[in-house]
């Protein structure tokens, strides 16, 4: 038997939070196949490409993606991935939360004292700026927030804080010093802001520093520059059997971080 646990607007598809589905040895792939025929004609479907499949708390992404196998007793979570805002901002619901995007101007004099004010004056968001350069795509944020939020719930985060937890997975590294001087916020800088909570109190924030946005948050290709910094070799990369190679290399150093 596998459990189903569905999350957020995917619940809405069969009018409950987990389901039992009398199977294994089939494949991710099969299981969604399964659960779309399986869905009542009145209900919504559950849109595929977008969303996040975890298996035991572990993205499937850095397992074997749709083709994992699962076994006898798996739990597999389906995580919708919605996506909305306007131009300055990138905003998706993730584990029934919601979680925003922004890029910062260079133009913010010190930028590390800005994200502490916030923080103060927004306690309830959690707030984390990250290098832009060390960010390859709003794929690359989903799974790697999704990494954490997974790590939080099941109290096996890197550190006592969320945003601290996310910050050491985006530099791939179990040492906060070297996660905070790695991808941390700097001065003269592109900084991306990833803001996590309810989507009330994002609009807050959002009106308060409006200003100090820039219009585009991915503006560009960071790849060449992740490659160097994280030493992936093109022959590691064509290792890897997917349509993201590098995202999906990056998640994988992600996830495989133990406290």
């Amino acid at each position: 038997m596998i459990i189903v646990k569905l999350l957020g607007s995917a619940r809405k598809s069969f009018s409950s939070d987990k389901l039992e589905v009398q199977r294994d040895g089939i494949t991710i792939f099969a299981l969604l196949d399964h659960l779309k025929v399986s869905i009542p004609a009145n209900l919504p479907q559950i849109d595929h490409d977008n969303i996040l499949v975890a298996v035991n708390g572990v993205d499937s992404s850095v397992l074997q993606g749709k083709e994992t196998l699962l076994k006898n007793g798996d739990v597999v979570s389906i995580i919708p991935v919605v996506h909305g805002g306007r131009s300055k901002r990138i905003q998706f619901d993730l584990m029934n939360t919601t979680v925003e995007l922004v890029l910062l101007k260079k133009t913010v004099k010190e930028p590390i004292k800005f994200l502490e004010s916030i923080r103060e004056t927004h306690p309830d968001l959690v707030i984390q700026g990250i290098q832009a350069r060390y960010v390859l795509n709003v794929e690359h944020v989903k799974k790697t927030v999704a990494i954490s939020l997974s790590a939080k719930r099941a109290d096996t985060l890197l550190s006592n804080k969320l945003e601290t937890d996310i910050l050491m997975r985006f530099a791939c590294t179990r040492q906060i010093s070297d996660a905070i001087s790695k991808v941390g916020v700097k001065p003269n800088t592109d900084t991306i802001l990833v803001i996590i909570g309810k989507k009330s109190l994002l609009e807050k924030l959002f009106d308060k520093i409006n200003d100090l946005l820039e219009s585009n948050v991915f503006s560009k290709d960071n790849s060449k520059f992740i490659k160097k910094e994280f030493g992936m070799t093109q022959k590691e990369i064509d290792c890897v059997i997917s349509s993201t190679p590098l995202e999906d290399l990056l998640v994988e150093r992600s996830a495989t971080l133990f406290h």
